[in-house]
């Protein structure tokens, strides 16, 4: 529809976003041009290594300390002092740790979420510890379980390198794969502790320590290539020294098959060859992250120098574009939130509450249940929008009472139609007794038998149509009525009557105005049961008593439902179900839930142990007589 009233929301945007959108663009597009958020990435990278990684770091050489000395106090049996020693630097340096971790703020979520799951690998260390100190876990298991700590500190770091130059990007990830690398020398020279102490080299650990030299060594190329001359000149001198080749000679002499029938004489300077490897890369590791944190603190200062002039240029005219922004903001924000809570309580409380109150009560709606919106508006397409509102309550209304009505009226159809086929049916049923007791002929009798069953069976599917309609079947009794009779006649109104064995039950009665909604429920349940099941097998009715009431079991031996459809029955059945015109192959479900929650009644279907379903009817003590009635009588 036209506007009315007010200016244009497209002229208010218009006039909101034009300075802000002239001004912005043509000082981001010369920001942009400066990479400066480049500047403030490289400074948030030196704020997190001094504060994160630094730190980190000197937890991971304790780890590393600490990991060398738990297996040798666990190979050699010696060496407490020096690890309970171990020990207390390690946790000086995890909380010292964690105390900065914890006031770091501005991190992003996988910053976050890798530093969560460092302080969760940090967790699991007094577990470690203890299966040490109880010499209740292989070498290998030790080894694993630091490295599994130390690698989580190595994804954080891989989450931390932000750094927005290529060139500078390269040389810190190769620092963090030396460390990494560095991190498996550490797990070696735990091996060969383990290696030197059993004197030989068992498979397992051949394996793992071939694993770990692998790894080590093509870190360490990688990175090597990636650094520049400079970074990289300390470790080409290491790869040519001595001390380089004889750990070498050392991995290939652990890895070697000849290692399986004993170890050979150089293993004698296993460990000072790996305590002397260790000792310089500790050193180079060291320079090399001197050195990168160097580059990164000029470079992050040009590219805020540029900051600071694109954005004094442009404070003017962004203060100028918030100031008008605001003023708009402020208005259209005040109608849309007017609107926003108006609609709100006509889709959630009115609309919900009229809709509710027409599935008992076919009364027209009152004025406050119909009154339209109100919304204070000076924007033409937001007092649109309330009219088209108000046009869709009407309509939604319109369309609420006319299904209550139908509804109503189905209802009040299957009433009338159900009362006058109750009528006839109890008439034909008189008629069929007196024509049963004025024959004696076996023949003619057994057909009127079968007219009679037939009949009850018709005047049940009546009454549940006037079941369904909410209103109570017009037959009754005054008295109590044994719980033996009430099954029988429950039996009798089911076509395959013949398969179905009662139980003795106990010595019960229901109270007369109980016993047709009850009889009518359990011949529901028990044609289930044979509708279900195999003609050749029986259905069987089983009836205790409980201190709250009595418990009726309906037994087949069906195919039986698979879990996710019995769940969902049950939860129909748990409440009472509105009935649902497309549903009627489910009949008898919804007269079941109907008469169960009219006498609070509780139905439940379970498994049968045979495999089809057992249906289980608990009724409470206040349908039942205080004195039991005998059957029959």
């Amino acid at each position: 529809m036209p506007p009315t009233r007010g200016r244009p929301i497209a002229l208010k945007l218009l006039i909101l976003l034009l300075v802000p959108l002239l001004s912005l663009v043509g000082l981001w597009a010369f920001a942009a041009g400066l990479t400066g958020g480049d500047g403030l990435r490289l400074l948030e990278i030196n704020k997190l290594a001094s504060h994160l990684a630094t730190p980190s770091e000197r937890v991971n050489v304790q780890l590393q300390n600490e990991r060398l000395a738990s297996v040798e106090f666990l190979v050699t049996r010696r060496g407490g002092d020096k690890l309970a020693r171990q020990r207390g630097q390690t946790d000086r340096t995890v909380a010292a740790f964690r105390k900065l971790a914890k006031d770091q703020r501005g991190m992003s979520p996988e910053m976050s979420s890798q530093l969560d799951a460092l302080n969760g690998k940090l967790d699991l260390l007094g577990g470690i510890r203890a299966e040490v100190d109880d010499r209740t876990v292989a070498p290998l298991a030790v080894i694993d379980g630091y490295s599994q700590i130390v690698d989580a500190s190595f994804r954080m770091y891989d989450a931390m390198v932000l750094v927005p130059d290529m060139s500078l990007y390269r040389q810190a990830r190769a620092v963090t794969m030396l460390g990494e690398a560095k991190d498996l020398l550490s797990r070696e020279r735990a091996m060969v502790v383990v290696v030197l102490a059993r004197g030989r080299v068992e498979a397992v650990e051949r394996e793992a320590f071939t694993g770990m030299v692998a790894t080590r060594r093509l870190l360490y190329a990688q990175a090597l290539s990636h650094l520049d001359s400079s970074l990289r000149g300390p470790y080409e001198e290491l790869a040519g020294s001595p001390v380089y080749k004889e750990f070498l000679d050392a991995e290939d002499a652990i890895r070697g098959q000849a290692a399986m029938n004993g170890l050979p004489a150089t293993a004698a300077t296993w460990e000072v060859d790996g305590q002397n490897l260790w000792t310089a890369l500790e050193r180079n590791q060291a320079g090399i992250v001197e050195g990168i944190v160097d580059r990164v603190n000029p470079a992050a200062s040009t590219i805020l120098i540029k900051i600071g002039v694109a954005g004094g240029v442009g404070l003017l005219a962004v203060l100028a574009s918030i100031l008008l922004s605001l003023r708009f903001r402020k208005r259209l924000v005040r109608e849309l939130a007017g609107l926003r809570d108006a609609a709100a309580e006509l889709a959630e409380v009115r609309l919900s509450g009229l809709v509710e109150r027409l599935r008992t009560n076919t009364r027209p709606p009152t004025t406050a249940e119909i009154a339209p919106l109100e919304v204070r508006t000076e924007t033409s397409e937001v007092a649109d929008i309330v009219r088209a509102f108000n046009h869709v309550q009407s309509t939604a209304v319109e369309a609420a009472v006319d299904q209550a009505r139908l509804r109503h009226g189905v209802s009040q159809v299957f009433v009338n139609l159900a009362r006058r086929n109750q009528s006839l049916l109890h008439r034909q049923l008189l008629q069929l007794d007196s024509m049963e007791r004025a024959t004696e002929e076996p023949e003619i009798l057994a057909d009127l038998f079968k007219l009679d069953h037939l009949t009850t069976r018709m005047r049940r599917h009546a009454e549940s149509l006037i079941i369904l309609s909410d209103q109570a079947p017009g037959r009754g009794w005054r008295n109590p009525v044994p719980i033996l009779d009430v099954l029988r006649a429950a039996v009798a109104e089911v076509e395959e009557y013949e398969r179905v064995e009662i139980h003795q039950p106990p010595q019960a009665a229901l109270l007369g105005a109980t016993v047709t909604d009850v009889a009518h429920l359990l011949a529901e349940l028990v044609e289930n049961a044979t509708l279900f099941s195999p003609p050749q097998t029986r259905v069987d009715v089983r009836t205790a008593g409980t201190p709250n009431g009595l418990m009726i079991e309906i037994e087949d031996r069906g195919l039986g439902l698979p879990r996710i459809e019995l769940d969902e029955l049950n939860d129909r059945l748990a409440k009472m179900p509105e009935f649902d015109l497309a549903q009627s192959d489910r009949l008898g479900l919804f007269v079941v839930g109907r008469l169960a929650a009219r006498h609070d009644i509780k139905v439940t279907l379970t498994a049968s142990p045979y495999g089809g379903l057992t249906a289980m009817a608990f009724l409470p003590s206040a349908l039942l007589a205080d004195q039991p009635v005998l059957a029959g009588s």
